[in-house]
């Protein structure tokens, strides 16, 4: 087999083995309040309103306190835009770019929305569309209300996470329950507050909750969620009217109570006044931040189909070295060259500029913790046990270590672009890596490429190359 060189650092060292270095290798704990008795329910029933009125001021000092102004708005989408010109430079005609810039200008715009937007979600049957209607009559010109489909259903056309998602877009979010959470209600409401989104817990229907049941339910709540949460019965259940007359007579008929959302409509009124800003640039913010993330996604799609040539590359340079000189102490002078030189070629890739020096290192390092994580040991096992089930045992030696040495260098060549990715755009990274980080995405992408079937394949694809002359026998059946 006859490989072309075209990189200096490469030249002297393919003549020895593969080098050392590439053999180194919620549940949530849910507050269980248990059942009220009818006595410990009347002991806290007289302390709810004082405590509901407390998370309401600590519901807008929440507000208060959440890093948002306009400049770091600003900031933001202008840190989307840096990622967005950086696709245009490495991929001109790229077909994301006319509407990722459509959505920057669109953010822009948004910095001076006057309209609150809030979305009303939750499971089925929780009373969404009923709390609507009756806000809409109180805030038609100020405030856009959209219901999400229902959470929480198998059978949907959108699933919990993109209705999730939608929430995200939304200034505000009122989340409706019939009674205490459930574990998916809980779960729901947890990535809400990971992403900073502004929301009230809404314990709607508590009319179809006896009294003491009714206080149990809201105080649990309010501890498992530590934050606002406002009781509402917003179609109250009819009920019968008994009336005595003079003569002895009895009229009954049922009578429907007036909806109970005072306390919800004081709260909302009270933010919308005193947040509707910061509001505002809160989801600006996270709209900028997704506009960063998808910008970051086409581009280093980008990258890695220029990447993935590269890799392979790189990994049939090692096998031929390997190949060529089987022999049992593996020098790490052999292939520090062809690793520092992948190195090189994917930081260039991934605007993460090294020196020769800064390459090797860093591909001492991986081969380093290759080691150590055990890949190398796993790996030439499976390679080895591939080829002999497969009786391609006259060469076995030779193609194992040569199998092996692309294979470990297709690893740690996908690893890097892994951890490059992660990296911020334009940072010099040099060789202070993560080392955590660096582990972490190496066993993740050991495991990834570790399937019998994709090793099957490789071996065979490495086979076929090492071994060109000989009539292979079929590997994969």
């Amino acid at each position: 087999m006859v490989v072309k060189l075209q990189r200096p650092i490469l030249v002297g060292g393919l003549g020895l083995s593969f080098s050392l270095w590439m053999l180194q290798s919620w549940h949530d704990s849910i507050v269980q309040l248990g059942e009220f008795s009818l006595l410990s329910a009347l002991a806290v029933g007289g302390g709810l309103w004082l405590f509901q009125h407390h998370r309401s001021k600590d519901s807008l000092e929440q507000l208060n306190a959440m890093p948002v102004d306009r400049a770091s708005v600003e900031s933001a989408i202008a840190k989307a835009e840096v990622v967005i010109n950086q696709l245009a430079q490495e991929a001109e005609n790229h077909i994301a770019l006319e509407t990722l810039r459509g959505q920057v200008v669109q953010l822009l715009v948004e910095l001076d929305r006057q309209k609150i937007q809030i979305a009303v979600t939750g499971g089925k049957s929780v009373g969404k569309s009923t709390l609507i209607q009756l806000l809409e009559k109180l805030y038609a010109t100020s405030v856009d209300f959209q219901e999400t489909a229902p959470l929480f259903r198998e059978a949907s056309d959108k699933s919990d996470a993109a209705v999730l998602a939608e929430l995200t877009k939304s200034d505000f979010v009122l989340f409706l329950t019939n009674g205490d959470l459930t574990d998916s209600e809980f779960q729901s409401l947890q990535q809400l507050k990971a992403t900073n989104q502004p929301k009230i817990l809404v314990f709607n229907k508590q009319d179809q909750h006896l009294a003491d049941e009714r206080a149990s339910v809201l105080l649990s709540l309010k501890q498992r969620m530590q934050e606002n949460v406002i009781a509402t019965a917003a179609s109250p259940i009819p009920i019968k009217v008994r009336k005595h007359e003079a003569d002895g007579s009895v009229q009954e008929w049922m009578e429907q109570p007036a909806p109970d959302i005072q306390q919800l409509t004081q709260q909302l009124t009270e933010t919308l006044a005193q947040q509707r800003e910061k509001l505002v640039w809160g989801t600006t913010m996270r709209k900028a931040g997704f506009l960063k993330a998808e910008a970051k996604n086409w581009l280093n799609g980008t990258r890695r189909d220029r990447a993935t040539p590269v890799i392979e590359q790189y990994q049939w340079i090692a096998a031929a070295a390997a190949f060529a000189n089987p022999v049992p102490a593996l020098d790490i002078l052999a292939t520090a060259a062809i690793n520092a030189q992948m190195v090189m070629d994917l930081g260039n890739i991934y605007q993460q500029k090294f020196s020769l020096e800064q390459a090797q290192t860093v591909a001492g390092t991986m081969g380093s913790l290759m080691l150590k994580l055990g890949l190398v040991e796993i790996s030439t096992k499976a390679i080895g046990t591939v080829l002999k089930s497969n009786a391609v045992t006259f060469v076995a030696g030779g193609v194992v270590q040569g199998v092996s040495a692309a294979y470990l260098t297709r690893v740690a060549g996908l690893s890097l672009i892994e951890y490059f990715q992660q990296q911020e755009i334009a940072i010099d990274s040099g060789s202070a890596l993560n080392l955590d980080n660096l582990r972490q995405t190496l066993q993740k992408v050991f495991q990834q490429n570790q399937q019998m079937g994709f090793l099957q394949g490789f071996v065979k694809q490495g086979v076929k190359r090492l071994l060109p002359e000989v009539q292979q026998v079929e590997l994969v059946k």
